[in-house]
């Protein structure tokens, strides 16, 4: 039986297998694919702590897997099918088989929900992003297009307007959905366009983005626009299908914790995008995983 099982190998998971595996409890991170999660589709990242110059995703994550791995942790690719949960003894069913531990950390993370259109996946990191704070400075001066009109898709276009010379705000409705606050303040930002009533149906461009078209709902009309960049804010879809019915979700599907990272069931545990949070972020990630980690050891320590 394992102390504690780690489901999903992104930054928190990581760092949760880590400080775990540094603390000598026997420990396994579970990952259906590559660890990383999603910060390997990020060309480049300049905000993380300590990298002044800027690092690409992948090595950002293969350094802190290869740190974990330094201090025992054992990684296994294995697709977690369901969780069945009481007070002393846990186990999660994989593809493989089922596995026994005391204690779950569960971070498995968040997909953002993408546009569908043609030149999405090709452009998926050459222009085409779901976060403006991670990306953002990449468009000095450039133009770029926000789609989306919820309160992300309006905090994400201001917090643009501090690089580009444009932003072209796109959504599908003739008024918007964000808190009137924020719409105040979106419309009083002379870099904002809004395009109204339209939806992408094609992003263009080689090596990057070139340019974005556009189809009007009302006129059916499509039109192009030359844009550098394309960020997305329709939606974020948190991975929590196992989990739905076992632990407690907010009313978007994300699982609940406290500040300690507990979940509604005691020994489970959760950290990362997958948490309902304010601020979903690598740093953000770290610091929920290395809090979970030494919220398991006490669990385990209080278990004895």
């Amino acid at each position: 039986m394992y102390d504690v099982i780690i489901i999903g190998g992104g930054p928190a998971g990581l760092t949760a297998g880590l400080y775990n595996a540094r603390a000598r409890l026997n420990v396994l991170l579970l990952d259906r694919l590559a660890p990383g999660g999603q910060v390997l589709t990020t060309d480049w990242v300049e905000n993380y702590p300590g990298f002044p110059d800027g690092i690409s995703g992948f090595e950002l994550m293969d350094r802190m897997k290869t740190q974990a791995e330094k201090f025992g942790l054992k990684i296994q690719s294995e697709e977690v099918i369901k969780l069945e949960v009481s007070e002393r003894r846990k186990t999660v069913l994989t593809a493989g088989g089922p596995l026994e531990t005391k204690a779950i950390i569960f971070c498995c993370g968040a997909t953002w929900k993408k546009l569908g259109i043609e030149g999405e996946e090709k452009l998926m990191g050459k222009g085409v992003s779901f976060c403006a704070t991670c990306d953002g400075p990449f468009y000095r001066n450039q133009e770029v297009a926000v789609i989306g009109g919820g309160d992300t898709a309006l905090e994400e276009a201001i917090f643009l307007t501090r690089f580009v010379s444009k932003v072209h705000l796109v959504h599908r409705r003739d008024k918007l959905r964000a808190a009137r606050v924020l719409q105040e303040r979106a419309m009083s930002q002379e870099k904002i366009e809004f395009i109204w009533n339209a939806v992408p149906v094609k992003i263009y461009g080689e090596n990057g983005v070139e340019g974005i078209e556009l189809k009007n709902l009302k006129t059916e009309d499509v039109v192009r626009k030359s844009v550098q960049g394309v960020f997305v804010f329709i939606g974020t879809i948190p991975n929590t299908n196992i989990v739905k019915g076992l632990l407690t979700l907010d009313e978007s599907g994300f699982v609940v914790t406290d500040d300690h990272m507990q979940t509604s069931v005691p020994g489970v545990f959760a950290a990362g995008d997958v948490r309902s949070k304010l601020l979903r972020q690598i740093s953000t990630a770290v610091g929920e995983g290395a809090t979970a980690s030494y919220a398991v050891e006490k669990y385990l320590e209080a278990l004895e």
